[in-house]
């Protein structure tokens, strides 16, 4: 087994594995909960870490003064995190056990640092939101799971952590589970696990934990070993935006002319006869390539190059599709907004927009109403958004994006909104029904 750790996302041609063999989760919570803990105890139970990785760990906890191996050492990279002992950067680190691969996101907890959770969960199978069993729900775990469900992660575990602190108390468990499971009701989770751990000590985190029979579930490993999840991604409606238009202009590919981009939904064949927009113009797949070889299917998330019969003209930013299954075209749009900058944002404010492959200017038309992530009341007085507020916005765009529901298509139902100012990443929005 091996593990790594990088700030970028590596794609499955990185991991050399077909997307059924994969699990992307995303860790959510507040600080101090135990999310790098927890990672570190997940490599090092399902032996996915090297000794002399290990032996650097129990030295530091060592010089540091612990009387235990600090496993959250094996997941914050970055100086300022090991010195503070919180997580700051998105990292994604990937590892395997003989049932699956993973990719983890492990995401920070403060609040300053929502903006990289979200980065880290957009793309996530499962949602792994941690509580301390001696606090219990707190206004960050309320704020990451209302994320998780505007995100549409189709999967979510609330793991009880610090179980041990509590004495292994069942009505400890029983409370939280109860308070998150009615508070879960009122948002978008379609699979809801509750799971009492214990990351420092290794209960129900690997193996199943002998200090609490009263728990007949699985362990935390073994249900993600196990949630399916091959069923979440949309091959129904095809949709592959076009990121590089690739023309090698060589002796041997002389007359080769593809699209490429990496598809987000339905599956392509050659002879499929599909539609290029927002030009309209139709044709029929002539081939499908894949790094060096012909394919005779594509299905998300695969990237791949496609070759079409007619000389049509595709650029970047435009979007191949079926015929009679098209995304709509338009420049109202109508989404959830999840705001990430101090400065607050305000009707009639212009930023950049980037949606898929497309880029584009767009004016805040309107505020709708800002959503409370402690009661989910919609408050229609405010007429702002704040640093990690969410809320229902209405924009104009300079340009048509090619889009479909949120609910529909996790990429083709989200976009960025960029300050053109300094280029900062300021929003992240989730495209409503009817947009």
């Amino acid at each position: 087994m091996s593990t790594t750790e990088n700030t970028t996302e590596p794609t499955l041609e990185d991991l050399g594995v077909g997307q059924m063999d994969l699990l992307r989760f995303a860790t959510a919570g507040s600080v101090d909960d135990g999310k790098s803990t927890l990672i570190g105890r997940l490599l090092l139970d399902s032996k996915a870490i090297f000794e002399d990785q290990l032996e650097a760990v129990e030295a530091t906890s060592q010089s540091k003064g612990y009387g235990y191996t600090d496993l959250a050492l094996l997941t914050d990279g970055l100086r300022s995190e090991r010195e503070q002992g919180i997580t700051i950067d998105v990292a994604y680190r990937y590892f395997a056990t003989p049932s699956r691969k993973f990719i983890i996101a492990d995401t920070p907890g403060h609040v300053q640092y929502t903006r990289n959770m979200v980065t880290g969960a957009s793309t996530a199978d499962l949602g792994l939101v941690l509580v301390d069993a001696r606090h219990g729900l707190t206004e960050q775990s309320r704020r990451h799971a209302v994320i998780l469900s505007l995100l549409r992660v189709p999967h979510m575990v609330l793991a009880v952590n610090k179980m041990d602190l509590v004495d292994y108390d069942q009505g400890v468990y029983d409370r939280i589970r109860r308070e998150f499971t009615a508070f879960a009701t009122k948002l978008s989770i379609p699979d809801l696990e509750v799971i009492p751990i214990s990351a420092l000590k290794g209960d129900n985190v690997v193996t199943r934990s002998e200090h609490m029979p009263w728990y007949q579930g699985s362990s935390l490993m073994h249900h993600l070993e196990n949630v399916h999840v091959a069923s979440d991604r949309d091959l129904i409606d095809a949709r592959l935006p076009v990121q590089y238009v690739v023309r090698p202009k060589s002796d041997e590919f002389h007359d080769y002319r593809g699209y490429a981009g990496q598809l987000a939904g339905g599956v392509l064949k050659p002879g499929d006869e599909v539609v290029v927009l927002p030009s309209g113009m139709t044709s029929r797949i002539a081939g499908i390539d894949l790094f060096d070889r012909e394919i005779t299917e594509a299905y998300p998330p695969m990237s791949v190059t496609v070759r079409l019969e007619d000389d049509v003209d595709v650029s970047r930013g435009d979007m191949i599709a079926r015929v009679n299954n098209a995304p709509v075209a338009s420049q109202d749009i109508d989404a959830m907004v999840c705001w990430m900058t101090n400065e607050p944002l305000h009707p009639r404010q212009k930023l950049a927009i980037k949606h898929t492959t497309r880029s584009g200017r767009a004016l805040v038309k309107d505020i709708r109403y800002r959503l409370d992530i402690n009661t989910l009341h919609r408050d229609q007085e405010t007429k702002e958004l704040g640093l990690n507020e969410i809320g229902r916005v209405q924009l104009r765009t300079t340009v048509p994006l090619l889009c479909d529901p949120y609910s529909k298509n996790r990429t083709t139902g989200s976009f960025i909104l960029i300050d053109e100012a300094t280029g900062v990443t300021v929003g992240a929005g989730m495209i409503n029904s009817g947009s």
